[in-house]
């Protein structure tokens, strides 16, 4: 499973997804903690955060952090300035 955009879910609907995963089910989170868009999370109280925080140092979990954009630099800059 796919969770895309994760950074605008709260840590209560993260838990929601997870705990349904049934048996060899593999769960990818993606997202950009600096480009939220729910009024009700910040960069560091957001659902994929809070997971990254939770789950660091579980030995069935992973976490990469991509350190450049690849959307286009207009997608970049206004990421940074905005």
């Amino acid at each position: 499973m796919i969770v895309d955009e994760a950074q605008n879910l709260t840590p209560h609907e993260v838990k929601t997804i997870l705990t349904r995963a049934g048996e060899g089910t593999k769960v990818v989170f993606t997202g950009d903690p600096q480009q939220i868009d729910n009024p009700y999370v910040d960069a560091s109280t957001n659902g994929l955060s809070f997971l990254a925080e939770h789950f660091k140092h579980q030995d069935i979990s992973g976490h990469v952090t991509l350190s450049k954009g690849e959307r286009s630099k207009l997608a970049e800059l206004a990421s940074n300035l905005l």
